[in-house]
């Protein structure tokens, strides 16, 4: 796959880059030149191979989960700037 200077010029979009016509030749090489990268590890033989988050094993520590009602919500709401029957007062954002 490769790529050409209509795609470079609509990533750089996307992106929000501004980029000169100048640049936009070495762009191009660059991302051919990944994306011929991502190509070679197509070839490689993966058969067998389990899926993994981490170099190391590791197991998640888990917690039980337990649903409370917090039992303190006058402590929750002490450094509010404005509360009322213990909940946050907010300014009006949408009319």
């Amino acid at each position: 796959m490769s790529v050409d200077e209509k795609t470079v010029r609509r990533i750089a979009h996307l992106a929000r880059i501004a980029v000169t016509d100048e640049e936009v030749p070495h762009l191009q090489g660059e991302l051919n030149a990944i994306l011929s990268f991502v190509e070679q590890l197509n070839e490689v033989n993966v058969e067998g191979v389990e899926p993994m988050t981490s170099v190391t094993p590791m197991v998640m520590k888990k917690r039980q989960d337990g649903v409370t009602d917090g039992g303190y919500p006058e402590k929750i709401v002490q450094n509010a700037p404005a509360t009322e029957d213990n909940f946050f007062l907010v300014p009006k954002v949408v009319e």
